[in-house]
């Protein structure tokens, strides 16, 4: 019987010792720290030289925030979402923890200069970055938060939870908005309500660099991403399927001179859609692998790739939410911020585009231009930790 024992002993004191070991293999590089505003810290002087209003937007600005660091440990070998048996234990706090740790590491290792993905603008510095490419960095100084919107991502809503936060806009009766859900949801994307990066130059002038790095190193960093391919489908749904006269005038009626052999298309998306005259899906999908479609323009926000939106190798962000995981992602980062009793989040939208309608959206692009569109995103695939879709990829 003691021999048992001490052989029972030995067997736990052995698995013991090698659940530590794996277990540390996975800590040991997942820990990362979420930025809260609190109350002093140093800032780049601001020039004495601005009007009375600019010196009042710097002030604003210069708020001092010390973060205080909450402590989150490692990460998950997978991004385990909310249709697994085992939701319960996946929406804990320790993993909704785990979640983080291990996508925040997935965008550090594939950025590292020795990661096999190689994409435009991977080794740019922050100060390489022209301010026009900034624009989509979102600040909140009373809160020390930074948001960077992806169009199609639920964008609409944490606009105007940033609107809520920063208090930039006042409600018919003079008070300021309480529940982003008042805020009227074209209000929500005017960028004069929106303190950006891209404005801090002409605020701040010479000054604005050093203020940026300031607050990126000390105010908590968040953005939400979604598949590549479904965030297509959701831009095309929303604004070609249904008539958009400031997209068809801007890029579908050059779709269809270009791509459906249309030589006067109407001059308006109401007289197209009177004729029975469409663009297609996979007249957008031509229109996004023409090579001589970026050199006219960059991509529009609406499909341009998230990575050249948010600048995730240049910018280390503390928190990056998935639209597949919204409701829990939304609620963890809420409560991390403090914010979960004062933001009541928006609820999102039914006909929200699904990854399963996928293969009925390509089904009449080539196998092959499917595997270029792949390329074209594929940064944004493997940096976010979305899986390549190989059911596309083959006939």
């Amino acid at each position: 019987m003691q021999r048992k024992l001490q052989c029972f002993l030995l067997l736990g004191t052995v698995f013991i010792i090698f659940f530590a070991i794996v277990h540390w293999d996975y800590v040991r590089d997942g820990t990362f720290y979420l930025h809260v505003a609190s109350s002093s810290s140093s800032l780049p002087e601001v020039p004495t030289s601005m009007t009375s209003s600019e010196r009042r937007t710097s002030e604003d600005s210069s708020r001092s925030v010390k973060s205080n660091l909450t402590i989150i440990t490692p990460h998950l070998k997978h991004d385990l979402g909310p249709n697994n048996l085992m939701h319960t234990m996946q929406t804990s706090p320790s993993h909704l923890k785990l979640r983080q740790a291990h996508r925040r590491r997935i965008i550090r290792e594939l950025c590292s200069a020795n990661s096999s993905l190689n994409f435009s603008g991977k080794y740019k510095t922050f100060d390489q970055i022209p301010n026009n490419a900034l624009d989509h960095l979102v600040v909140d100084d009373h809160h020390g938060v930074i948001y960077c919107f992806v169009p199609k991502v639920a964008c609409t809503n944490w606009k105007r939870v940033m609107i809520v936060l920063s208090q930039n806009l006042k409600a018919p009766n003079g008070a300021p908005y309480l529940d982003p859900l008042d805020i009227p949801s074209a209000l929500s994307h005017n960028a004069t309500l929106h303190l950006t990066f891209n404005k801090f130059w002409r605020l701040f002038g010479r000054f604005s660099r050093p203020l940026m790095h300031h607050k990126l190193k000390n105010y908590s960093k968040f953005l939400f991403v979604r598949d590549p391919f479904v965030r297509l489908i959701s831009a095309f749904r929303n604004k070609f399927a249904l008539p958009n006269e400031e997209f068809y005038m801007q890029y579908g009626s050059t779709m269809l001179q270009r791509y459906a052999n249309i030589s006067s298309p109407p001059d308006s998306a109401q007289e197209a859609f009177a004729a029975g005259i469409r663009l297609s899906f996979t007249h957008f999908i031509q229109y996004l692998l023409d090579p001589q479609t970026e050199k006219k323009d960059p991509f529009n926000e609406h499909w341009q790739q998230m990575n050249r939106l948010c600048h995730p190798c240049q910018i280390d962000y503390d928190f990056v939410g998935k639209l597949e995981t919204l409701d829990e992602d939304t609620e963890h980062l809420l409560r991390i911020l403090g914010l979960d009793n004062q933001i009541h989040f928006p609820p999102g939208n039914e006909n929200r585009t699904a990854v399963n309608w996928e293969r009925d959206w390509f089904a009449n692009i080539s196998v092959s231009d499917r595997r270029k569109l792949y390329n074209l995103y594929e940064a944004d695939f493997r940096l976010f930790g979305y899986d390549k879709p190989e059911n596309l990829m083959h006939k």
